[in-house]
Parts: C-alpha cells; structure tokens; sequence
C-alpha cells in the first residue's frame, strides 16, 4: 500500500474508528438564537471535576450492555434499546477503567466493582477470539463477533490493546487483594497474555490493524504514527509468549524517525507528522487512547518526546479554536475542542466525523477539552465551565452530550459513546491522583515492554 493510500485509508478509520456508521436518523435538539447567553455557573473547579465523574461514570455502570456489564458502543437516551446489545472491546477496556475510579471516588464499593468487573471478564473470556485478539464489536448477549464492516469480521489488535491496557490495571489494581480479588487479577492477566501480538506481523517489520477469518490480512492496514495506535506496539512488545522484535517498532510506527517533524504552529512545534499531513495535528483523542493507562509524562524514545507532542497537539487545537479562521459561533479559550465524535450532518441529522483543524466543521467534542485536562489543566477547566454554563442542554444522564454547534442554533448530538466518555473520567482521574497512570507503568511487563523498545 503506497503512503497517500495509507493515508486515506487511516483516515477512513478514523472517521469509522470505535463508532462506525450510525444509521439511526432523528432530530438532535436545536434551540433558538438567543440560547447561548449565560450566566456564568457557581460551581468550584473541585465540584465540577467530581460532576463530570461522576454523570459520566454511569455510562459504564447504569447504562452498560444487561448480559456481559460491559461498555455498550454507543446509548441514545431518546432511543436506549437502539444497538443494545453491541459491546466495544475497546470502550470496554476503558470501561474496566472507569469502574476503578468508581471505587475509588465512592461511586460505587469495592465488593459492587468487584462483582461487575467478574461478569465482564467472564464474557470476554467466553468471546470470540482470533489469535488472541478480539473484534470490534461483540455481541452482549452472545459473545459472537459483530463484524464492523465486510471484512472486518475478525480481530481488531487495536480496540484489542485498549481493552488490555484497561485489563492491565484491573489486575494491577487487585493482585494484592482477597482471595477472589487475586483469582480476578490473574484471570486478568491471562486474558491480555493470550494476544498473539506477534501473528499481526504477517512476518514483517509492522503491525497490521485487522485479521478475518474469512479475509486474512486483506484489509492490509498497517499502524504507522503518529494516531492512537501507541499502545498496540508498547503492549506487543510487553507480551511474554507473543512479543514483537524492536524493529517491528522503529521501522512500522516510527518509520525508522519520519515520524518526527520539525513543523511548528502557533509557536508550538508539532512534534510528530500526524496521519494526514496537517501541522494543525489530527483529531484530539490520539492524544487520549493510549495514554489512559501508558503515563506520557517523561515517555521519550529515541526520535520523539511524547509528552511535549501531547501538549503541543492540544494546545495547536485550543488556538485554533481561539483564532477561528472560519468565523464559528462561540469558538473562543472556553470553547473548543475538535475530535472524531458523533457530528452534524448538512441536514441537521445526526452522524460521524472526525473533527480537528482541518476538517472544521463548527462542531464542538466535549470530550476533546475534558480528556485533555492532563495537558491543558486550566484551558480544559474554562471548557468545563463553558459546557457546564450551558448544562440545560449539554447536560445529560451520562455526562456531557456528545457534541454540539453553536454556529447551528446550539444545535446537540444528545448521544454518547463509549469511547468518548471513557477517558473523560479517566483523564480527570489521572489528573487528579494519576490513579490509572500508576497501576498501568507499575506493571513489570509493561516496563519491560517499554525498556524492549528503548523508552
């Protein structure tokens, strides 16, 4: 595959990644003109942070999938049996997560986390598989794969990474437990060691995204930085029985350093050549994804500081935001944010778009500023406070809607996803006690899979 195909090709996942189409058409709410005029909300930055957590949190525990407790891909309280049964293996992972900073915010207890967390590991381990890896999408009720698209029947080693990113804590979080909280940290650690990292290799110097059953490799989408796909290689280097070699590293996701860039926008240095070629930089949860659990700070290789990349990509975002080149309503340092999220269609329906600089479309993530809150405390703070000014309609049952325009009479996807929520409270929890962060680079295998790769 030449790179300008690549490229597209990346791009056409990204704008499918982790949602996929959604053909289910309804009026989003609008409001009149006149509905952005606020007061400014009376609320400590403490309590904001603890809302956010907690509304969010429910995603995951109220509104998760009935049979498996895991994270369903995506909930319409307007429509909550629409796509009921789908479950996200990656939103799942990110779900495991959230269960934790439940525990630990007192959301729900110990022994309520510790039962939900059994049912999930239970379903994941009756689930289809394919070399290790999970699909996509699985269905709650059977366990049986959901094929995302055509081919795409089989596993995916990215959404796989997340859910083993999240496993990983899970395991670090209760392997000094009880009893029953040892036997789940070890059923934990055997789910993620069961990937066969190194069969996505197809023998080469690269990791491919995708294998069917039916299709093999067609699919042919090798991962290449810079994306949200880090923590694929990190992870397959960290596999005791399924390892990938260095070079399946430096020569795939580094392409032995063209991922680095000596581009520079609003004064920040990008860092790193995002997929697409923008020196604005992609859409914000590749900042996000693989960094739930894998701590950026002070993580360097070789060619690239990816902490710095980090910062530097949100706060590109942010200024694009305040310079506002094409004039949308409201795009302001209180609000902003451009991410892959459910978006607005030309008709005012509902759909799917990956937002960022160069793909504007004057639609706002809430997640976008929220889960940069790591990089970005006091910018991702005033965007807090912009969409929590406006909580009579951004805010719903789980937390923040999903995305909202005010350049369309404040017009709201009052939808959500998975991966969207998830490293919202997440984000915020690594923020405030680096709580996942933590259980996540404490991992011995982690830290040798680190080490293998020269971080």
């Amino acid at each position: 595959m030449t790179n300008r195909n690549f490229i597209v090709a990346l791009l056409i996942v990204v704008s499918l990644s982790s949602c996929g189409g959604d053909d289910y058409t309804y009026t989003p709410i609008e409001f009149p003109d006149d509905a952005t005029t606020v007061e400014e909300p009376n609320i400590t930055d403490e309590a904001l942070l603890d809302l956010t957590q907690e509304t969010t949190f429910t995603y995951f525990w109220d509104y998760a999938e009935s049979n498996s407790g895991a994270a369903k891909e995506r909930y319409h309280p307007k429509d909550p049996q629409k796509d009921a049964q789908v479950v996200t293996t990656g939103g799942s992972g990110f779900g495991l997560m959230a269960i934790l900073v439940g525990i630990e915010r007192g959301f729900i207890t110990r022994e309520q986390g510790v039962e939900r967390i059994e049912k999930i590991l239970d379903f994941f381990t009756a689930a289809d598989r394919f070399h290790g890896a999970w699909p996509h999408w699985l269905n709650g009720s059977t366990g049986n794969v959901i094929p995302f698209s055509e081919k795409d029947d089989g596993g995916d080693l990215v959404e796989t990474a997340f859910l083993a990113q999240g496993l990983i804590c899970i395991s670090e979080y209760f392997k000094n437990g009880s009893e029953a909280e040892k036997e789940l940290a070890n059923k934990a650690t055997e789910l993620w060691e069961g990937v066969e990292w190194n069969w996505y290799t197809q023998n080469q110097n690269a990791l491919y995204w995708h294998w069917s059953p039916t299709y093999s490799f067609d699919i042919n989408l090798e991962l290449k930085g810079y994306n949200e796909t880090l923590i694929t290689f990190i992870l397959a280097a960290a596999s005791t029985d399924y390892s990938i070699d260095k070079e399946v590293y430096t020569q795939g996701w580094a392409s032995n350093g063209g991922i680095a860039s000596n581009a520079n926008q609003y004064g920040y240095p990008l860092v790193v050549n995002h997929a697409g070629g923008s020196n604005y930089g992609g859409p914000l949860f590749w900042a996000h994804y693989s960094y739930l659990g894998l701590n950026p700070k002070e993580l360097s290789d070789q060619y690239v500081n990816y902490w710095t990349a980090n910062v530097n990509h949100t706060k590109i975002n942010l200024n694009y935001s305040i310079e506002n080149p094409k004039g949308f309503k409201d795009y302001s340092e209180n609000c902003w944010g451009l991410t892959a999220s459910y978006s607005r269609n030309n008709d005012g329906s509902i759909g799917y778009n990956a937002h960022q600089p160069s793909n504007d479309i004057g639609v706002i993530s809430p997640t976008a500023a929220i889960s940069s809150i790591v990089y970005t405390p006091e910018e991702s703070l005033k965007a807090m406070r912009y969409f929590y000014s406006h909580k009579d309609k951004l805010l719903g049952p789980a937390g923040f809607y999903d995305a909202f325009s005010p350049e369309y009479n404040f017009w709201v996807a009052d939808a959500y996803l998975a991966i969207d929520q998830g490293p919202q409270i997440i984000m915020i929890e690594n923020y405030r006690s680096g709580l996942l962060w933590n259980l996540f680079m404490q991992s011995e295998a982690v830290q040798n899979g680190l080490q293998k790769l020269g971080f």
